[in-house]
Order: C-alpha cells, then structure tokens, then sequence
C-alpha cells in the first residue's frame, strides 16, 4: 500500500490513527522512527521530510507525545494549502 497516493479522507483517519498510537506507546524507541518514515511515506517532498524530522523528535522527547503531528501534518496539507488548484473547464466543439 503506497501511503502518498491514498485519498485525504483515508490520510486523516490514518492520521488520527497514528497519533494515537504514538499517544498511548510506551516504546518510544521503536514508534520515533517508525512515525518518522510513516509520515515521509504519507507526505512526499521536502514538506514530508520535515515533518518526519518533526514526528521523530515529538516522539522521542518525553511528554511531547500528547501532540497530535500526523493531524496537524493533514490539515497544513488539506485545510491550510494556499496553492490553488486549477479549474479545468471541457468544452465540446461540434465539427460537422
């Protein structure tokens, strides 16, 4: 299953799910990296990047792990995106 091609509504239950999971972990050890590469898989590019780096260190530093990285990840990616899509418009000509 490739995580970056999944649809927004799958990305946010999985999101939520995520964080969680880091919420009620106790081996930190294993999930920092583990959340890290999950998040650079759901996000490509350098924003992916930095949010892995992000999610690493949320999740190692202890007590950080009540903040919810992979939900806010989904919303910066989904609400707050400022990049505008492009209306496409089809129009059929009639050649006779």
């Amino acid at each position: 299953m490739k995580l970056e091609n999944l649809s927004k509504n799958k990305k946010l239950a999985l999101s939520i799910l995520f964080d969680i999971v880091g919420m009620l972990t106790l081996l930190d050890i294993i999930w920092a990296p583990a959340s890290a590469y999950l998040m650079s898989k759901m996000y490509k590019g350098t924003k992916g990047k930095i949010a892995g780096v992000v999610s690493f260190i949320e999740e190692a530093i202890p007590g950080f792990d009540i903040i919810p990285t992979f939900t806010i990840m989904w919303f910066l990616t989904y609400v707050f995106n400022k990049e505008e899509k492009p209306i496409v418009v089809e129009v059929e000509a009639d050649n006779k």
